[in-house]
């Protein structure tokens, strides 16, 4: 499913316009990614987490000369999907 698709069955399930639904749905998901930039979680009970994580520095190599580089420390985002996620998925 594709944000369009995504938008189409929300409006549907919400009676709510299409315009309505995606402000919604971009307001969100800007909102998530605001607050996990900033270090902070999001949790939606039922459906998971949102977090930012640190990777450390670790080596690597160039697949295409072999040679051996360094990739640094940086912020990542993870998602912990919630237990009824999980038990959802699972059947």
């Amino acid at each position: 499913m594709n944000k369009a698709q995504l938008i189409d069955k929300l409006s549907e399930k919400t009676k709510l316009t299409k315009t309505q639904t995606e402000c919604f749905i971009d307001a969100a998901l800007e909102l998530i990614q605001k607050t996990v930039s900033k270090g902070e979680e999001v949790k939606l009970v039922g459906f998971g987490t949102f977090s930012r994580a640190a990777r450390k520095e670790r080596p690597a190599r160039n697949p295409r000369t072999g040679a051996a580089v360094t990739i640094p420390s940086q912020n990542v985002p993870r998602f912990k999907p919630g237990k009824d996620f999980k038990d959802l998925v699972r059947h």
